[in-house]
């Protein structure tokens, strides 16, 4: 008999499921998988802290058995941000959604890239304001329907990751629910990365988003992220085959720069040297 260790549910608090999610919502497979690669770093828990906003997304932070704290909307990062200022040696992972982080948030989310601040945001895209309404949010493809664009939307959507990297962030990966060994390894990365790391999971919302699309249960939207997803390696000739309809799941970007805690640090003891 095969013994499967499970000891990354010593980061959940198991007592408190099974979680308020709709059934079918992927939210649930991306807390696991935080948990599972934060149990692969093997830090000591009471090094790590979670950090989430507003939204379905963000309600993950209390199923989880680590030091946290939920902010207001939007807010994550920059509270994200004094954590780690206040107490370098801590990982900081943020829990966002599509609407908290590049609607609200947005303005944040450039900044702390920019400064390549060592954060690892996870952020849950289900292409819609899943928890507060149903409205379209700035990740809703264009043609989408949702309560503020009930004949589909006219906006076109942001790619976040290309939005993170003309921002700054020194590493960046998307994975999906359906791809949940990729997902925990790319989590993984992200936080071991001394810098500011992005990791964007296209995660299925059934209630507000298939619902109200037409394109069915969870099933059929875990289908469509197998069928769609390409691996960084093999996307660019998927694109030139013109299949629109893709996208690249992976490491999309991972370079090193200097960290904005630590040489934030090193002003501060250079101030100190002179006073003394």
């Amino acid at each position: 008999m095969i013994h499967h260790e499970r000891n990354y549910e010593k980061y959940l608090l198991m007592n408190r499921l099974p979680h308020m999610w709709c059934s079918g919502c992927g939210n649930g497979i991306i807390m696991k998988a935080i948990a599972k690669a934060i149990e692969l770093y093997d830090i000591d828990e009471d090094n790590v802290v979670i950090v989430s906003g507003i939204g379905c997304s963000s309600r993950a932070y209390s199923y989880m058995n680590l030091d946290s704290i939920h902010t207001v909307h939007g807010r994550a990062i920059p509270f994200a941000t004094g954590i780690k200022l206040a107490n370098p040696k801590l990982k900081v992972i943020v829990i966002t959604g599509d609407g908290d982080c590049t609607a609200i948030g947005g303005n944040h989310f450039i900044h702390a890239a920019r400064r390549n601040i060592d954060l690892t945001v996870v952020l849950f895209n289900n292409n819609i304001y899943g928890m507060t309404g149903g409205q379209a949010s700035p990740l809703t493809p264009k043609g989408k329907k949702a309560t503020t664009t009930p004949y589909g939307s006219i906006d076109r959507s942001f790619d976040v990751c290309e939005l993170a990297k003309a921002a700054g962030a020194t590493y960046i990966a998307r994975s999906t629910t359906y791809h949940v060994q990729l997902l925990v390894d790319l989590i993984l990365q992200g936080i071991s990365n001394n810098g500011f790391s992005l990791v964007e999971v296209i995660t299925q919302c059934v209630t507000n988003y298939g619902r109200r699309n037409g394109i069915g249960d969870a099933s059929k939207m875990l289908l469509w992220m197998k069928e769609n997803a390409v691996n960084i390696k093999d996307y660019k000739r998927t694109i030139n085959d013109g299949e629109s309809d893709k996208f690249p799941i992976g490491v999309l970007r991972k370079i090193s720069e200097p960290e904005y805690s630590t040489e934030y640090n090193k002003i501060i003891n250079r101030v100190w040297r002179r006073e003394e």
